[in-house]
Order: structure tokens, then sequence, then C-alpha cells
């Protein structure tokens, strides 16, 4: 009876021990899934300390693993150590952020530019798809950016693809972009800007047509892409059409006009538009 009443006991005792050493490891695991590690690298001591409170008090899940003012120091931390979300000035007295990107050979982690940068840097950022938000830091934007990179980092992305179209586009001498990122429900699409035969909207998405005739929905909607293509040869001819001049073909009067399109696409010209749209095609070369 007594030995009975001991192995139970035993038993019992292995059991605890069991639970508490399976909980301590759930919990470790835990752990180790909702931290995300943060590096900011920024130059003005007041807009660090900024973004580094915003964090410290509103974003729990995150440590900050470290901070930098100058490239070289981003660089060398960067390289050397894993992270998961970078925080990044644009202009820094050493150098730029597209400097640290062109010395890291490959990295896994997301980046969120906080600049107040000439329009020129913000638009290829724009059509490269990377976050980023404007200074003085808004708490509520901040915030908000580091929740979607949250999703992202949990669903392993990073922004390797995104940083070398941006690169691409910051390092052509001519200031017109070559390629955008369009993402779609299944994948990040990289597209050569010359590719886009035209644009259409449907409702808050938009179409792509490509050049070889392939279509690529995208849950941006149209006005989002004017702003970012209207610089690179792309021409709004009405509300729910953006079109590559180069390849338009002519320019239909009948039935208020219409243009006629290399793929014989037909794509209606708004009135408000057309005198807008007949400018353009007179100033073509």
């Amino acid at each position: 009876m007594i030995k009975n009443e001991y192995v139970n006991i035993r038993n019992l005792t292995n059991c605890y021990f069991s639970f508490i050493n399976i909980t301590y490891i759930c919990i470790i695991t835990i752990l180790q899934i909702m931290v995300i590690r943060a590096f900011i690298a920024e130059d003005e001591t007041k807009t660090l300390n900024s973004i580094k409170n915003i964090i410290e008090n509103y974003c729990s899940d995150i440590v900050l693993s470290g901070t930098s003012q100058n490239v070289k120091e981003a660089i060398e931390f960067l390289s050397k150590n894993d992270t998961d979300l970078f925080l990044t000035d644009i202009n820094f007295p050493d150098g730029t952020a597209f400097d640290i990107f062109n010395k890291l050979n490959s990295f896994n982690f997301k980046v969120v530019f906080i600049t107040a940068y000439e329009k020129y840097a913000v638009r290829a950022i724009k059509i490269s798809a990377v976050d980023f938000l404007l200074k003085p830091v808004n708490p509520k934007e901040l915030i908000s950016a580091v929740n979607k990179a949250r999703i992202e980092i949990e669903n392993k992305y990073s922004d390797l693809v995104r940083i070398k179209t941006l690169l691409s586009n910051m390092n052509n001498e001519t200031k017109s972009f070559k390629k955008i990122i369009v993402k779609t429900s299944e994948r990040i699409n990289v597209i050569d800007i010359t590719d886009i035969v035209r644009c259409e909207s449907d409702t808050s998405y938009t179409s792509f047509f490509l050049k070889n005739n392939k279509k690529i929905i995208s849950s941006k909607n149209l006005k989002e892409y004017d702003e970012m293509l209207s610089a690179s040869g792309f021409l709004r001819t009405h509300k729910s059409h953006l079109v590559n001049l180069d390849y338009i073909k002519s320019f239909e009067k009948a039935g208020g006009g219409f243009l006629i399109l290399k793929d014989q696409s037909k794509i209606p010209v708004s009135i408000r538009k057309k005198e807008f749209v007949l400018d353009a095609l007179n100033n073509l070369h």
C-alpha cells in the first residue's frame, strides 16, 4: 500500500514538472515569436528620441536593438546583427540611407523611411512600394506603420526586392523611373514601367495591362498610380483610365473622343480631360 502511494506521488511529481517544462517552453516560444527587433537610424537627436519614446510607450512587442546617427554605424550594426524592422532617415552627414543598402549584400528586415526629403525621393519610395512617413513624425502614423510592418514580419516578408527596385530607380540619372512594384494578393511583382500599356480602375482596385497581354490586379486605387506614374509618361484620360503615351496609336474624334492604343484597345477620353490629352499628344516628339 505504501509502495503504491509512493509510486503515485512520484508519478504526480513527474507530471507536475513535465507540465512546468512544457509551459516554460511554450512561454519562451511565444515570446520569441512576438518580439520584433528594431533598429533606428536618424541623425536628428530630437526626432530620434521622439521615435524611441513612441515605440517604447505604444509598441510593447518591439525591442529596440540599437540606434545610429550616421551611415557608417548603421552599416556596421546591420551587417552584424539580426534585425526585423529598420526605421531610417534618408539624409545623413556622411551619406544617405541608399548607401547603407548598397553596402548590405542581403537582408531580411522590413524598412520604414522617416524623412523630410525631396519629392523625387518620396516618389521613388512610393513607386517601389516601400513604407515611409514624413517629418514631423505623427505618433498615430508611426504606430500604424509599425503594425503594418509587424504583419509582414510575421509572414516572413522582407523588403529586399522593394529596396533593390528603389535603388534601381534612384540610380537612374534621367530621373525617369524604370521599375514599379505592384502587389497582388499572391505575390510582389516587379514591372518595367515601359511594359505597362495602360491601367484601368475597377472600384478600389487597379488593373495593369502589359505589352505581353498579361493582366495584374492591384488593391491600390488608380489615383495612387496616377501620382506615381504621371512623371513617367502616363496620361490620365478619364477617371477610370491611365495610359502610357508610348502606346498611343491615334486619337479618334467620333463619339466625343477616344484613344486607339497599339494593342487595339479603345480608351475613352472624358470631356474634362480632352484638351489636356490633345495638348499632351501635340507635345509628343
